[in-house]
């Protein structure tokens, strides 16, 4: 099986009709994934790549039993994109959209606090990959092969190489979840760590992170204490000086812990197995898992 995205979820496109909506939600039915529709307010009962377009999200859900949504929608009004999709009754929501304002962020984060059964990944994300089953998001479908690695990332480029470093030592992938980079996020590291190490068709996972924060020590400090299964760990940034964003707005050194040497070694005094280099993920993997 797989968590999150699967063959047998019903996913709509949010702003299907917009350029980066269509462009994706094309792709995406083309690796085979279960798109049942989309919605753009003021465009429905239109047809779009074939699928039909709703006025509303709760529209969708009543009319093709939508349970999962992409989020293809401008920064300033993804905020409410995401919510009105809580409020319709979808479980997962996938929001990629880049740049939504922090203080949006917070508020949308402590709404979804009271909806314990609804799962946000993102924003600033490239979304969900189930190798074989499901593609919800922009990441490339062809270096990804079905099997039982699962990887969680906050950096999309970073998690293609992981892909690709663990296609290449012979062993596939069960889900990519890409949590995005931004400060303030729906699911973190160790929520997705720990949806992963709680999947019986996940045999090891790779855990990629960034500087800043404190998301991955926090994952592994739960790994310490329930982990069951071998972890591979790379932390983004080594050479980042103090106090300057990298790449990501959420990838900035706040103090000593915030740093890649800080998370590194508790990674490593928790028990997973950290590389310096992403080059060596697939390698570390497979013997870590007596390959």
């Amino acid at each position: 099986m797989a968590v999150l995205v699967t063959d047998k979820s019903n996913i709509i496109v949010q702003g299907f009709t917009g350029k980066e909506g269509s462009f994706h939600a094309e792709q995406m039915i083309e690796y085979g994934t279960n798109v049942v529709g989309g919605v753009t307010p003021g465009k429905g009962g239109q047809e779009h790549l074939g699928k039909p377009v709703f006025n509303s999200v709760h529209e969708a859900v009543v009319k093709v039993k939508a349970d999962t949504s992409i989020i293809f929608v401008p920064p300033k009004f993804a905020p409410d994109a995401i919510l009105e999709a809580a409020e319709a009754g979808i479980k997962v929501i996938i929001c990629i959209t880049e740049g939504i304002a922090v203080q949006d962020m917070v508020k949308v984060k402590a709404y979804l606090e009271q909806m314990p059964d609804v799962r946000l990944i993102g924003p600033n994300c490239p979304g969900v990959m189930s190798p074989g089953m499901a593609k919800v998001g922009i990441m490339p479908g062809f270096i990804h092969n079905p099997g039982r690695i699962g990887i969680v990332s906050r950096s999309g480029t970073l998690t293609y190489e992981a892909v690709d470093q663990v296609t290449k030592a012979g062993m596939g992938q069960s889900t990519c979840i890409g949590i995005g980079g931004d400060p303030i996020i729906g699911t973190t590291t160790k929520e997705a760590v720990e949806l992963l190490m709680n999947d019986p068709d996940t045999d090891g996972i790779v855990m990629i992170g960034e500087i800043g924060g404190s998301m991955e020590a926090d994952a592994a400090h739960w790994i310490k204490e329930h982990g069951t299964k071998p972890v591979v760990g790379f932390i983004a940034g080594q050479t980042a000086p103090k106090g300057r964003t990298m790449g990501h707005a959420g990838a900035i050194i706040g103090g000593e812990d915030d740093t890649a040497e800080a998370k590194m070694k508790i990674m490593a005094s928790c028990g997973i197995h950290v590389v310096s280099s992403p080059a060596t993920i697939g390698e570390t993997m497979a013997k870590a898992l007596g390959k």
